[in-house]
């Protein structure tokens, strides 16, 4: 009696999980499942399952041109469609089928990043370029904070990576990297395309980088978070001068203090960094600019933005610890940074122009945080 009352309860414990899982989301019957994509040696492999398909084609981000290239796909047993292609060089791609004309996203890949609205499928080859893009073996911890912002006039939600370690010693505390995103991008993609909980867990386990705190705002004064929560956003002109400095006036007047009071964060200039790519790169620029004694730490990458001599003097006045200036070759901001590279040099400021191949490109963001965070606060 005693055993068949067991069997009886672990049946009606796996039946309530089941219900849990919701049971339409399973296919007990059904052929095994289609693996995409499966990578074998030097070869990649892509699958799709599309009964009544015509016409099935590949598209990735490692193609010449990412936004027309396509691959064709066969179809085989089972309406299965397939490509197998030469393994891309160590990276982080995204990709997407086309079906019949229509964008497709592989629905059996659970590797995904968010590019604003768009969801994308990604492609982890390993190497050296990208071993410090997967899960390190000691993780540090992402939360989502809200701060009060009086200049903007509503709460306003950051994306926060403490390091390892963080919660188990109460009484260290830690210098704090600023990283801010790009136009079309929020508080969540330096962590989704970034990779940046990736790169520094890898990078402190090393012990390549000191253990920082990093805080990655939504650089996007009209928004009060990412588009995900779905809350509506306040229309705003950004050729508004008042408008203009409205977020960067908001990030050192009143980000800076609610991380140093929040969190175990070192409250001065020594301890304090600030990067962003494209719009963020002139965030960091217009941040440097307007505080030069808040950042010892300053790193425009693929920036828009430049500095007169009289505001790259207050920086050197300031004393500067690093700054890290990078761009692309075949970027369409590169001129701009060549420009700004010459204005640094002219006035005497140690800095360091880092020249990467390629354009304005994910690839080059996440490198860049990989060589940067590693002079940070030494």
């Amino acid at each position: 009696m005693k055993r068949i009352v067991t069997i009886l309860s672990a049946a009606l414990v796996l039946a309530g999980t089941l219900q849990a899982q919701e049971l339409a989301n399973f296919n007990f019957n059904g052929p095994a499942p289609v693996v995409s994509p499966e990578i074998q040696g030097d070869s990649v492999t892509f699958r799709l399952k599309a009964d009544y398909a015509t016409v099935v084609k590949l598209s990735g981000s490692w193609m010449p041109n990412p936004w027309g290239d396509t691959i064709d796909m066969a179809r085989g047993a089972d309406f299965v469609w397939s490509v197998k292609i030469p393994l891309p060089p160590a990276e982080i791609y995204t990709y997407n089928f086309i079906v019949d004309g229509v964008t497709v996203n592989d629905p059996q890949n659970i590797y995904v990043q968010r590019d604003g609205t768009r969801y994308l499928p990604m492609l982890i080859v390993p190497g050296e370029r990208s071993e410090n893009y997967v899960e390190a073996t000691k993780h540090g911890t992402v939360s989502h904070p809200w701060y009060d912002s009086k200049l903007l006039g509503y709460s306003r939600r950051l994306t926060v990576y403490t390091p390892y370690g963080y919660e188990a010693n109460p009484k260290k505390k830690y210098p704090v990297l600023y990283l801010l995103h790009g136009a079309g991008g929020d508080e969540e993609a330096w962590i989704s395309m970034g990779r940046t909980a990736q790169i520094l867990d890898n990078l402190i386990e090393k012990g390549l980088a000191e253990p920082m705190i990093v805080v990655m705002p939504n650089g996007n004064p009209g928004q009060r978070a990412a588009c995900t929560l779905g809350l509506p956003e306040i229309p705003m002109d950004r050729r508004d001068p008042a408008v203009r400095d409205s977020y960067v006036k908001s990030l050192c007047e009143e980000i800076v203090p609610f991380i140093e009071k929040n969190f175990r964060a070192i409250a001065k200039p020594s301890s304090r960094a600030i990067a962003g790519l494209s719009m963020g790169g002139g965030h960091t620029i217009a941040a440097s600019i307007l505080y030069p004694e808040l950042f010892d730490y300053i790193c425009p990458l693929s920036a828009a933005g430049q500095a007169t001599p009289e505001q790259i003097a207050a920086l050197k006045k300031a004393g500067v610890k690093l700054y890290f200036l990078a761009c692309g070759d075949a970027d369409f901001l590169f001129e701009g940074s060549k420009a700004l590279d010459k204005t640094l040099t002219e006035q005497g400021l140690d800095h360091i122009f880092y020249v990467s191949d390629g354009g304005h490109v994910w690839s080059n963001w996440r490198l860049y945080l990989n060589t940067f965070a590693q002079k940070l606060f030494k």
